[in-house]
């Protein structure tokens, strides 16, 4: 099995001021491919010493991949360290140095010349193109193996990875091609997820990451073989076969994506009406370049009285129930639709603590949808109040931003308001 080393570059990872993210997220893609991770190390933006690094990771590990240090700046000294540990000069690349004119030119800003130091590369090294920055990636041969640098910025570094890097290191390992594919899903835990997917897992060739975040959970399917194209399909069809309507879309389709797709097929629009996520559910709305087409704009009634006076909330209602109860969500949704102008509205109301609130604990949420025609839906979905104090809101507020917007989805689709518990409904109840 081919082994490999890890060592990412950065005073900011070792200070704790940056969370060494691409370490977990190279681990986990080498370790699908087949590849062993032997170590990972961080060092600090000092050039002995990641020489160092470099070369004992090497006497180890048949490959070493760095991430950091590519950058402009004078603290930037991956490349430096490089060309001192192979004992060859940097010398600029001509066709680096076009490129980087052009992107800043293109951007209308002016190059500085300290920028110029992402087209110099130690001699005899092969350039890693990226397509999805400035700052190249590098191959450098040293005694004891290839190392891969590649840039800190975790975009950047995961295109130059998959691109390049990756195929490389399984051609040299004599793995099999692979076919991936990321299937999003909202509303289940991934508990309830890993449970249902129990059959896939099983297949032969494919492998399943569970990705979770609140509220969703992405679903990474690997397939390895003669035919991973042919494999991934199956096993993608058996995944959605068995989470139903919970999957919203694949790859890079985020879910204020799909609401607003939904809506200009049907040339539609939506306004929101917030209490406890204070606006957070129109700032995931307005995200996307162009969502001024189909969101319309929201209003942000934190206050009990602001329910009433802008939005139409019934005085007495609220006098009776207190701003957490169902007809509420309704009558602020139905608010928002109508004086917005829109076609639908969505409105939030509940409790993010840390206290009770009107007799309602911590996590009551209600959740409705009001659409043509005075129809309208209110859900309360099943939140868990993870951890505490601002921790604790901010999650619970997150949640409620999703569950919010999977409502809409499923209005616009004609769905059942919440995903089908199944068998795993004791899941629901007790993870997240």
């Amino acid at each position: 099995m081919l082994r490999v080393e890890l060592l990412t570059v950065g005073d900011e990872l070792l200070l704790g001021d940056t969370i060494n993210g691409n370490a977990a997220w190279l681990g986990q893609r080498l370790a699908e491919r087949g590849v062993q991770v032997t170590r990972s190390v961080v060092v600090a933006d000092v050039l002995d010493e990641i020489i160092e690094a470099v070369r004992e990771a090497l006497a180890r590990a048949d490959a070493v991949i760095t991430t950091g240090g590519l950058g402009p700046t004078s603290d930037d000294l991956t490349r430096d360290a490089l060309a001192k540990a192979a004992g060859v000069a940097l010398v600029r690349d001509p066709e680096l140095e076009r490129r980087l004119r052009e992107r800043v030119a293109a951007a209308g800003r002016e190059l500085q010349p300290m920028a110029l130091r992402m087209a110099d590369v130690p001699a005899g090294a092969r350039v890693l193109a990226n397509s999805a920055g400035s700052a190249p990636g590098l191959r450098v041969e040293l005694p004891g193996g290839p190392v891969y640098a590649l840039p800190g910025v975790p975009f950047e570094m995961r295109t130059i990875m998959d691109e390049l890097v990756l195929p490389e290191l399984a051609e040299r390992a004599g793995l099999p091609a692979v076919a991936r594919r990321t299937l999003r899903t909202a509303g289940l835990w991934e508990s309830v997820v890993a449970a249902r997917l129990a059959p896939v897992e099983e297949m032969p060739g494919v492998t399943l990451a569970y990705l979770p975040d609140p509220s969703e959970v992405r679903v990474r399917i690997t397939a390895a073989g003669d035919d991973p194209s042919g494999l991934l399909a199956d096993a993608e069809a058996r995944v959605r076969e068995l989470l139903g309507d919970a999957v919203y879309g694949e790859g890079e389709e985020t879910l204020d994506r799909v609401v607003h797709r939904l809506l200009a097929e049907r040339d539609a629009t939506v306004a929101t009406a917030e209490s406890l996520t204070g606006g957070l559910i129109g700032a995931e709305l307005t995200k996307m370049p162009g969502s001024s087409a189909t969101y319309a704009g929201g209003v942000v009634s934190y206050a009990t009285g602001l329910k009433h006076r802008l939005l139409g909330v019934d005085d007495a209602l609220l006098a009776r129930e207190g701003a957490v109860h169902p007809d509420v969500a309704r009558q602020m949704a139905e608010g928002a639709r109508d004086r917005l102008g829109a076609d639908y509205g969505v409105a939030v109301t509940g409790v993010a603590g840390p206290e009770p609130q009107d007799g309602r604990p911590v996590g009551t949420v209600y959740i409705a949808v009001a659409g043509p025609g005075n129809a309208f839906c209110v859900t309360r979905p099943r939140l868990p109040v993870p951890g505490t104090g601002a921790e604790s809101r901010a999650a619970l507020r997150r949640m409620t931003v999703v569950h919010a917007l999977d409502l809409v989805r499923r209005v616009l689709l004609g769905l059942d308001a919440e995903p089908a518990a199944g068998d795993a409904q004791k899941d629901r109840e007790g993870s997240g």
